[in-house]
Formats: C-alpha cells, sequence, structure tokens
C-alpha cells in the first residue's frame, strides 16, 4: 500500500507541469564520404526548472551527443521555467530521421482538453538543387506563457523565419500524424497559415483567474519553386511549392486573464516606444562579440512589472527602470553562420493581474569577427529623450582639413534614458543620437578628396533610412542626429560648394532622402536638413 502511495504522488507530480516546446535544427557539416551533422536546438518550458523529458530519435539517427545539456533560459517563479538544449547528431548519410517529445502531463485546467504532450520534428537533410546544401529548418521561439485580457481582440503574430529563404506556413497538429495528443485547438483562436492567431474576444469565458489553453502548432517550409532532394546514393525527390520540407513543433500556453477597462495599447496594456526593435526585425552579430537591444514600454494606468523573453540560454537581461530594459547577448564560434530567435513581451500589473503586451520577436544572424583590415566595427549610442521639434531629421558633421586621416579600433555600446509617459500634452519626440567613437576611416572611392569616418553596420542604415523609427506609434515628431567626422584636403573657403555636395550624395547613398539640404554653420558643423511627409 505504501509503495502504491508514493508511486501515485509521483504520477500526481508530474501531470501537472507541461507548458510546450519548440525544436528547430541547423545542418553543420558535411564531409567527403556523405557523413553529415546536425545540430538540433530546442526549448523545454516546465513549472519547475527540475522537471525535464528526452527527445526520442527514430529512423538515420547515427551517433548523439548531448552538446548543451537543459540550461535555463528565463524562470518566472511559481509560473514557468524555459530551458535550452542542443543535440547534435552524426549521421553516416544524409537520410533524414524523426523525433519526438512525448509524455505527460500538460499544466492544470487546461480548455481544450489537452492532458498528454506529444511533439514531432522531421529533419530533412538531403542536398537542395536550388542551394546546393542541405535543408536548415525555419527559425522561431516562443513563451512558455503568452497572457492577454478576456475582452481584449489581439493578433498574436509568431516569427516564422526560413534561412534558405522558404515560405513558412503554420497549422494546428495533426491527430492522425500522431503530432499532438490530441490536437485539439483552443475554441478562442483562429489561425492563418501565415502563423497569425487571432484571438476572438467574445467566444472567451469570462473568469476571475486565468484560463489556460494548450496550443499545438507545426510549422513548415516550402519551396518557393519545384526543387530536388538529392540522397547520398544519387536517388533524387522531387519538392513542389505545396510540398512541406521539413516540420517542427511550437507549442505554448495562451492564458486568457480577467477582463480589463481598456483595450487600448499604452493604458492598462503596454506599449512599446523607441528604441524598442519592430517585430521581425533582423539584427546582425558577430562572434564574442555583445549585441545590445533596447527595449521600452509604456502604460500609464497600470505598473510596468518586468520583460519576459525567450532566446539562447545566454541572452542577459537587465531592468533599467520606468519601462527601459535590454537584452544582452555574446554569440560564440558555434553559432556563427547561424540565425536565432529572440522573443519577448512586457507585463504590466493591473489590480494584481498581469499582461502582456504585444509579442515581439527579432532574428539575429551571427558573422564571424571581422578583422579591422577588412570590415570596420561598429560603434553607436542611441539615447532617447523627449522634446519639441519641427518635424525634421538633422544631421550634425564636424569637417576637419587633415591630409593624413588614421584608423583606430572601434567600440560598441547603447544606453537609453527613461522616456516620460505619453500622457504629456508636449508632442512626443524620439531623438537618436548616433556617435562615432574611434572608428575606422572609409574612403570615398569616387572622391579621393574626402574622406568620412563612418561605420558600416545594418543598424545605423536601418535608422537612417527608416528615418520615423522603427516602432509602431513613436509619437508624431522625431529627430535623428548623427556626429560625424569628415577629413577632407579640399579648402573650406574655396571648394564649399564641392565639398556640400560630395557630402549631400553620400548621405543620400547611406539612406537620407534626396530632398535633404545641406549647409555649413560657423565651428566647421554640417547641418543636414529634411522636411518629414
Amino acid at each position: 500500500m505504501l509503495l502504491f502511495l508514493v508511486l501515485l504522488l509521483v504520477g500526481c507530480s508530474e501531470a501537472t507541469h507541461f507548458l510546450g516546446t519548440m525544436m528547430t535544427y541547423y545542418p553543420a557539416e558535411t564531409l567527403s564520404n556523405g557523413s553529415i551533422s546536425v545540430i538540433l536546438r530546442y526549448k523545454l518550458n516546465f513549472v519547475s526548472c527540475i522537471d525535464f523529458d528526452i527527445w526520442q530519435c527514430s529512423g538515420n539517427c547515427g551517433t548523439e551527443n548531448q552538446t548543451l545539456t537543459l540550461t535555463k533560459v528565463e524562470e518566472i517563479s511559481g509560473e514557468w521555467c524555459q530551458r535550452e538544449g542542443a543535440i547534435t547528431h552524426r549521421l553516416p548519410n544524409n537520410t533524414g530521421f524523426q523525433t519526438v517529445l512525448a509524455g505527460g502531463n500538460w499544466i492544470n485546467n487546461i480548455q481544450n482538453s489537452v492532458v498528454s504532450w506529444r511533439a514531432v520534428t522531421n529533419v530533412e537533410l538531403r542536398t537542395r538543387s536550388d542551394i546546393g546544401k542541405p535543408n536548415t529548418s525555419p527559425q522561431t521561439t516562443i513563451l512558455p506563457a503568452l497572457r492577454i485580457p478576456s475582452n481584449c481582440p489581439k493578433i498574436i503574430d509568431l516569427l516564422a523565419f526560413d534561412p534558405d529563404g522558404d515560405e513558412v506556413k503554420c497549422r494546428y497538429g495533426n491527430t492522425t500524424e500522431s503530432e499532438c495528443n490530441p490536437c485539439n485547438p483552443p475554441s478562442v483562436l483562429i489561425l492563418s497559415s501565415t502563423c497569425s492567431l487571432n484571438f476572438t474576444a467574445n467566444n472567451s469565458p469570462s473568469s476571475s483567474s486565468d484560463v489556460p489553453y494548450a496550443v499545438q502548432l507545426v510549422m513548415e517550409d516550402f519551396p518557393t519553386q519545384n526543387i530536388n532532394l538529392t540522397q547520398n546514393d544519387g536517388s533524387q525527390e522531387m519538392k513542389t511549392t505545396s510540398d512541406a520540407i521539413s516540420k517542427i513543433p511550437l507549442q505554448f500556453v495562451l492564458k486568457v486573464a480577467p477582463a480589463i477597462p481598456s483595450c487600448t495599447e499604452g493604458l492598462y496594456l503596454p506599449r512599446f516606444i523607441f528604441p524598442t526593435p519592430n517585430h521581425r526585425d533582423q539584427l546582425h552579430a558577430s562572434v564574442g562579440q555583445a549585441l545590445e537591444i533596447h527595449i521600452s514600454a509604456v502604460a500609464t494606468a497600470s505598473t510596468i512589472a518586468n520583460l519576459r523573453y525567450s532566446g539562447p540560454y545566454n541572452v542577459v537581461k537587465n531592468s533599467l527602470g520606468s519601462g527601459n530594459f535590454t537584452l544582452t547577448w555574446t554569440p560564440s564560434a558555434s553559432e556563427e553562420g547561424q540565425s536565432h530567435a529572440i522573443c519577448f513581451t512586457v507585463q504590466a500589473n493591473v489590480s494584481s493581474s498581469l499582461y502582456d503586451s504585444e509579442l515581439r520577436c527579432v532574428i539575429v544572424t551571427v558573422a564571424h569577427t571581422p578583422t579591422p583590415t577588412t570590415t570596420p566595427t561598429q560603434t553607436n549610442t542611441i539615447t532617447p529623450v523627449t522634446t519639441a521639434a519641427n518635424r525634421t531629421i538633422t544631421t550634425t558633421a564636424n569637417i576637419t582639413n587633415t591630409t593624413t586621416p588614421t584608423t583606430t579600433p572601434s567600440t560598441a555600446h547603447i544606453a537609453p534614458t527613461s522616456l516620460p509617459a505619453p500622457n504629456t500634452t508636449t508632442p512626443l519626440t524620439n531623438t537618436a543620437f548616433f556617435t562615432t567613437e574611434n572608428t575606422t576611416t572609409t574612403p570615398m572611392a569616387s572622391t579621393p578628396n574626402i574622406t568620412f569616418f563612418t561605420t558600416e553596420n545594418t543598424t545605423t542604415t536601418r535608422m537612417a533610412s527608416t528615418q520615423a523609427a522603427t516602432t509602431s506609434d513613436p509619437g508624431p515628431e522625431y529627430i535623428i542626429a548623427l556626429n560625424m567626422k569628415i577629413s577632407t584636403t579640399l579648402s573650406l573657403e574655396n571648394d564649399e560648394d564641392t565639398i556640400i555636395s560630395l557630402i549631400k550624395n553620400k548621405l543620400v547613398e547611406e539612406g537620407l532622402p534626396s530632398s535633404i539640404t545641406v549647409r555649413l554653420l560657423s565651428g566647421n558643423q554640417l547641418v543636414v536638413t529634411t522636411a518629414s511627409p
């Protein structure tokens, strides 16, 4: 009898702790003898960090090595713990395989009658005729739980990125294909093939506490043209644009929370503001160098509680106060050439209930650290402030006469300051100062008499070309200021028009509109201004 009671207690503990999973894969190496290795990265979401489960491989599994044991990404005490793991399979040939996660059970009170968990990944490694290498799965991630108010319609736009350029589609898991156990879609969600979930508030139950639903999705990649997949023995299979190449699971919990007085973002629900990246932004990082992502949100009728995120296990979160946060990630050499997803929400506290902002995700592509003699590195400082403006964009550059430009290394840091609440009567203006410190000279090939001390970086280019910042509703006006050192052998007294023309051409080349006006001020300062449309 005692043994029976112990087993029963263990079973009860295991029956209420799962909050979903996800899996992606990258082919790592193909050898001349036809053998191939592939890296599978996955996340497991449980109530606590002591719970776990194991993926079971079937088919051409080769030798398996757990290259990253389950390592905590983020833990919300008493609610969930997300951990990341990685498995490397070394296969004798490029035949694919399947791996399955199955067990029980999901957390208590799941409304769509899902008890046991099951998730399936199909790994395709045959050589593609369009890119000449094995397939890479879609890249994505998700938080273990998303919490939204019961009375607010909402669209949850999931991240779906494919490094091979394939079209990514989402669908609910299919019970007949044993992709979940069982596959009961939530009645409160409508899924589009483009991986958006539409929450229909009118169909959701009214409750004074959270009501959870298990969301069990399958994400697949489809070629944009007919391709052939070639096996080591020469046999081929055609994949049309209607045929999925691989599939990965994406599972999490949707928590429908009590109703709130208003669904307007920025009141009770947090609203992202500059310099938060846009959803699906593609960022770039170098091996061994820290990438810092700044996130800011406001909510005037509630209290910003925290930032929740999902990404690589070694992302570091910092809170700067007043709704400002940073996520910092330093990629390792093993991640070179890969793309990694980072998703986040900001939560607000309303009468002891927590509510998530919209879900935002970015993709970070990792490159090898460039040498100073080839590709210069980037330094910039972003400082959001609030001020009045005349709907202009102003770029200021210091100009000096010199015949010997110098080259020095560069560093990078981004430090936001607090943003006041948006209920002020002064129009909100987002100002970013991009200051180049100790930069590397980049001469203009067609103009040997003038040198721009600038850096090449996608963030700077994106900010210059998308002048109204990169977030929804950033405020009615904005200013972007760029400090740039310019060296020239031309005379400021005799060649002013030539200098202005060369600078204007360079700034237009970097993304500013051709309608900009350029003028020199005293103290060798240049001001470039364009009126907002």
